[in-house]
């Protein structure tokens, strides 16, 4: 393992590294398969290459990290369409994430015109080729999201890949993904790794209608969403019953702008007032038996 500052390189078990964050407590993606996840859980999942042909595609990389869920989408869309212009956006709170998976080549695996364009974008956050125009906003994505909505960018895909709610619920709260919906296409789809009922309500909350993803090396599935919900693979009946438990009280963040431990609070509180379904009981019900 190579150590940079506070961050870990880690194998992951389809060969790729990830980093370890000893801030937050988590590596940067799942121990089964970094590359897999990104490929999979992100770019598949938002359809991206059924929209290769287009002249013309927008993503935004919400928790931008080491670059894997951008590389992978750049990968499939010019190994399909060369031609295909590119217009992309991406939000990240700490630019040295990004320098040091390319210092210490985490990127190998992808193609080097894509490992070169992603080294640009760490060392000079704003790149424009024939193929590619883009900017990684650094700062809380709380905060550069309204940027984002005031350009009107419209985004044939987002990626949604903050730490996990228990230890960065500023980025999973109602307001925040009212704000991120508003930058997705009617015809886009927005992915994350993460099946918590409290991101699924608060999807919901923002009109967006939601899917359960196949998982990927382990047995929690992620989540797709998208306005018209057209080919969204619907959510299990287990899953269904869990939106209807206190656990989907999602975290709120009113002025966008609290501490983690305050959102957390504020949820616990909502959560013990709720006559909902405590989750205990759902629990017990489709896991006694396992």
């Amino acid at each position: 393992m190579t150590e940079i500052k506070n961050l870990t390189a880690q194998m992951t078990e389809d060969g790729s590294l990830t980093f370890f964050s000893a801030e937050f407590g988590e590596t940067y993606h799942s121990h089964y398969g970094a590359k897999q996840e990104a490929e999979k859980k992100f770019v598949e999942t938002t359809q991206i290459k059924q929209k290769a042909n287009q002249e013309k595609i927008k993503l935004l990389d919400i928790c931008y990290g080491l670059g894997y869920n951008t590389a992978s989408a750049l990968t499939q869309i010019w190994a399909i369409n060369a031609n295909c212009k590119i217009e992309w956006i991406g939000l990240e709170l700490d630019i040295t994430v990004a320098q040091a998976a390319i210092a210490q080549e985490l990127l190998n695996a992808w193609p080097i015109n894509i490992r070169n364009l992603l080294k640009n974008i760490a060392s000079d956050r704003q790149v424009e080729t024939k193929n590619f125009q883009g900017q990684l906003l650094i700062g809380d994505a709380r905060q550069t999201i309204q940027e984002v909505i005031n350009r009107e960018f419209q985004a044939d895909a987002i990626f949604l890949d903050p730490f996990s709610p228990a230890n960065c619920p500023q980025l999973w709260t109602v307001e925040f993904l009212q704000l991120v919906a508003n930058c997705l296409k009617l015809e886009g789809y927005l992915a994350t790794y993460s099946c918590a009922a409290s991101i699924r309500s608060a999807l919901k909350i923002a009109n967006l209608k939601i899917g359960s993803t196949t998982p990927v090396g382990r047995r929690s599935p992620g989540t797709v969403a998208s306005f018209r919900g057209t080919e969204l693979p619907p959510l299990s009946i287990q899953e269904e019953e869990h939106l209807l438990t206190r656990a989907a009280i999602p975290y709120r963040d009113p002025n966008l702008c609290d501490r983690a431990e305050i959102i957390i609070n504020r949820r616990k509180i909502e959560q013990q007032s709720s006559l909902l379904e405590p989750s205990s009981h759902w629990k017990k019900r489709w896991f006694s038996n396992s």
